[in-house]
């Protein structure tokens, strides 16, 4: 249950982020399809970071000596720098779609093919392979928390609690997490939110109210491309084997359909990210998921294919979508080109 627990949240926490990152550029008035993209490219720039600065004395020495603290310092600024170009390219889609008054859905899909096309030839161009490693270690245990993170033998038990939500995990899922919930309560509980949602539903209304409808818009995809690119390597690191090959397993796309599922409210996209991240975690580690405790791995054993349990996540989506669409309300505006001189 620790280990089914622990990989559910592997695959939930980077569909929930890029999930909320749909949410505000929509939220806002732009249909941000380019998701998927934008986490292709902030998955590179996050690794691309990491690879450059192992070599630094600092991190060297932090990794010998097993200081936790200053490897944690790498991590969040890799997320960090991962946000700020998932930002910047997330300007593409913004200047297309807000100054061009393009269509946002060719925007996006263009966005979409963009992406692994530039990230692949930049990785060969710096490694002269298809994959660019983290680095030339094992990267997982520099950002890992563990008992001896916190001085305590392997030996001593920490309960149920313990073993599932501080040892073998990344604090970047929790980091994730925290910022969930901040930004959630930013759209929905502030003036600023208000604002934003405000031109995703009537921007003519919203105008007239003195709101810069344009300056909105940018905002609110620009914190979507933040946080596309931070998920982005956020999946590289958790569930990627800290690498980036131009491929995020289409986690773009399912956050769209988490977001649709969720009905564009954050605490519903949770919820519906738990849930595909179940179906994702029994699609890849279902040959070693014991549920009673008793060594029998009985969804390898039932004779199942594996292509099926790959195709799960995908199923479910389709599924749910199917049965939930009908009850979804995306905002009125969004999509629609924002002309000033309309009412």
């Amino acid at each position: 249950m620790t280990f089914l627990i622990q990989q559910t949240l592997l695959y939930a926490v980077p569909l929930m982020i890029v999930a909320l990152a749909g949410v505000f550029a929509e939220r806002s008035g732009i249909i941000n399809l380019a998701l998927e993209g934008i986490m292709i490219f902030g998955a590179f720039i996050g690794v691309l970071f990491v690879h450059s600065m192992q070599n630094l004395e600092v991190f060297t020495t932090a990794a010998r000596e097993g200081d936790w603290l200053t490897l944690q310092g790498l991590e969040l600024l890799a997320m960090v720098v991962a946000a700020i170009m998932g930002a910047i390219f997330s300007l593409l889609l913004s200047f297309a779609s807000i100054n061009l008054r393009a269509d946002q859905t060719i925007g996006g899909t263009a966005l979409n093919l963009l992406a692994p096309a530039l990230v692949l030839f930049l990785i060969r161009v710096l490694a002269n392979q298809n994959t660019l490693q983290m680095q030339t270690g094992d990267a997982a245990s520099w950002f890992m928390i563990k008992k001896s993170t916190f001085g305590v033998k392997k030996s001593v038990d920490w309960g149920f609690f313990g073993e599932t939500f501080l040892n073998k995990v990344y604090i970047a899922t929790y980091i994730c997490i925290i910022i969930f919930i901040v930004l959630a309560i930013i759209l929905y509980k502030t003036k600023f939110g208000l604002r934003l949602r405000s031109c995703g539903e009537n921007p003519q209304a919203a105008d007239s109210l003195g709101i810069n409808v344009y300056k909105m818009r940018y905002i609110g995809t620009t914190i979507s491309g933040a946080l596309a690119g931070m998920g982005g390597f956020v999946y590289s690191l958790t569930t990627a084997n800290c690498t980036a090959n131009g491929d995020v397993a289409g986690f773009g796309f399912l956050a769209l359909a988490v977001m649709i599922f969720g009905n564009w409210k954050p605490l519903n996209i949770a919820g519906a990210s738990l849930l595909f991240g179940l179906f994702k975690c029994i699609a890849a580690a279902y040959s070693s998921i014991d549920i009673n405790g008793d060594g029998v791995y009985w969804l390898a054993e039932i004779g199942i294919s594996s292509h099926l349990y790959r195709m799960l996540p995908y199923l479910v989506t389709l599924v749910v979508l199917a049965f939930t669409s009908k009850k979804s309300r995306a905002p009125k505006a969004e999509g629609i080109p924002y002309d000033k001189g309309s009412r």
